[in-house]
């Protein structure tokens, strides 16, 4: 049985000079390349965002938006790593070794050889690539095709780095008494590529590929951008939500209704000893926020703080790379993409340089996660979070720009997309052809499919299925319905077409869909599973009858 993800238009019926001038604009854009930004931002709820619905001030990314498209469907793969694999090849990460595939040991490793990152596949069309930022991929920028490349390893340090690299040779530490952070150092290295990109390769196309480590944690931000949100977030976490939601609800985002909060879901991992060391102020679950002491509600208040501060750091610094852009008179014919690696995170614990109680918090000395409270509220009207794959943690923003590329401003996308169509976008976009071979050997084909017709109103976009699994949680979506399970749990399934935040399990009323959508799951796996191993040795027999069971291990 053919499975087909069909994504009707909107709007059947356009003028002949509507349909002409969109004709003219796709010839045109492939006539001339254009350049491509694509901005990655780190554990990024759905509604973080102003346009999205939030408090947070982001206006150079609302002015995006205003000018160009949101993505209401849009969807990454629960978790930092996998997400940029597939960001980068156009492939699931359990395709490419980026994730482990169920039932098969040794599945996760080195990235196949025919799975080439996208500034490999745009050197044929004439693109200088620059990376800056987090990295997370097998390998190095520079050894994957990027020109020149910052690469941020040391996540956990937004104050002063000890790991990072500057064109894939290793920095000195940084020092707090430089100045340095995290969103300011990785906009500098995007500011100085395109300059230099202006001055020595005018003629050639570029591809800057940035990836912010804001708002990850530990929560860090500079003292000034935290007091602008000191007491902004006193209230707690239940009014936050709701009015959020109906902000949601006026621009129209989603269809359905606010999920109620999972009070008894927290982090999905317990480190108690983690918990012990910041005091009584934290919490690990999303209690009613009356129910909160009034110094647990002062540290909670303080933690959302740091997050809307580094949020709004990190918007202008995307202000400056912007301002770059526009002074290479380049505005009108770059692809502008903003997105997220997955939805905000319920963590809760303590590493890298450690939490000084004593710390102002936000501090360097300090240690802080956002937990599961405010990590609901930041993925309104979503369930759960960062690392689960219902809705809250893998369905986040995506803001599209293009002057020159479509003429649609200010408006909304609901059909579904992910991350694997980012890369068939580009190159598309590029002029080029995803390619079939490699040295003489066969590629597969992507699973992503050009957004390119969903740019304008008359396009339509259609997959067979959407698919993820990470860490035992699993899904896959068909058409409108989506199956679900977290780790150790039982199917569940929803019309997202009427019940996009998950509050309505027809399970038991639709036993036939589930079946059928479970069993195209596991035919999935089982084909990713045999991509991934092919040409890999299988892994010995353990040895001895008692076998260590492996700690989850929380990676950034």
């Amino acid at each position: 049985m053919r499975h087909r993800l069909h994504v009707l238009p909107r709007a059947l019926c356009f003028s002949v000079g509507s349909l002409v001038w969109l004709a003219i604009l796709a010839a045109s854009s492939r006539a001339a390349p254009p350049n491509v930004v694509l901005i990655l931002a780190d554990d990024l709820g759905f509604s973080d965002l102003g346009c999205y619905g939030s408090e947070i001030a982001t206006p150079n990314l609302d002015r995006l938006a205003q000018n160009g498209l949101r993505f209401t469907q849009f969807y990454n793969t629960a978790r930092c790593w996998p997400t940029r694999g597939a960001l980068l090849t156009g492939y699931y990460a359990q395709q490419i070794r980026s994730d482990v595939v169920e039932g098969i040991p040794n599945s996760r490793g080195p990235r196949p050889a025919w799975a080439r990152l996208l500034p490999e596949l745009l050197k044929p069309a004439g693109y200088r690539s620059y990376h800056s930022g987090k990295w997370h991929i097998t390998g190095m920028p520079l050894a994957g095709g990027f020109d020149r490349s910052y690469l941020l390893q040391d996540g956990g340090r937004h104050f002063s780095p000890r790991v990072h690299f500057e064109d894939d040779v290793k920095l000195p530490p940084a020092t707090r008494e430089s100045g340095y952070y995290s969103s300011t150092a990785i906009a500098d290295h995007a500011v100085k590529c395109l300059r230099d990109h202006a001055a020595n390769q005018p003629d050639q196309p570029f591809f800057s590929f940035i990836a912010f480590t804001a708002p990850h944690f530990p929560l860090h931000a500079p003292p000034e951008d935290i007091a602008k949100y000191k007491d902004k977030y006193t209230r707690g976490w239940d009014a936050l939500r709701a009015e959020r939601w109906k902000r949601i609800e006026s621009l129209g985002l989603v269809r359905g209704g606010l999920s109620e909060v999972e009070r008894e879901v927290g982090p999905p991992y317990h480190f108690p000893d983690d918990l012990a060391t910041l005091g009584p102020g934290e919490v690990n679950r999303p209690l009613p926020w009356n129910d909160l002491t009034p110094e647990q509600q002062r540290f909670q208040a303080d933690k959302m703080a740091i997050h809307a501060a580094m949020i709004d750091r990190m918007d202008r610094e995307i202000g400056r790379v912007l301002d770059q852009v526009r002074a290479m008179n380049a505005l009108d014919n770059t692809l502008i993409c903003f997105l997220s690696d997955n939805g905000a995170t319920a963590e809760i614990m303590v590493r890298d340089d450690g939490h000084d109680p004593s710390a102002a918090p936000g501090s360097a000395a300090s240690h802080l996660c956002l937990g599961p409270g405010w990590s609901s509220v930041c993925n309104t009207p979503h369930r759960r979070h960062k690392t689960w794959v219902h809705e809250g943690g893998i369905s986040t923003p995506l803001v599209v720009h293009w002057p020159r590329g479509f003429v649609a401003r200010g408006e909304l996308r609901h059909h579904p997309a992910h991350l694997i169509d980012i890369a068939p976008t580009i190159l598309d976009l590029a002029g080029q052809k995803w390619p079939a071979k490699l040295n003489e050997s066969p590629v597969p084909p992507t699973p992503g499919r050009s957004l390119f017709p969903g740019f304008s109103t008359a396009g339509t976009i259609a997959h067979d299925y959407l698919w993820w699994l990470h860490e035992g949680n699993r899904a896959v979506r068909v058409g409108d319905w989506k199956l679900v399970a977290a780790k150790g749990t039982d199917w569940e399934l929803f019309n997202l077409a009427e019940d996009r935040s998950e509050t309505k399990n027809l399970a038991a009323t639709e036993p036939d869909r589930v079946r059928k959508m479970a069993d195209l799951w596991a035919a999935k796996n089982a084909e990713f599973g045999e991509l991934a191993m092919r040409g890999v040795a299988p892994s010995p027999p353990a040895k001895g009858k008692n076998k260590t069971k492996a700690k989850s291990n929380p990676q950034r």
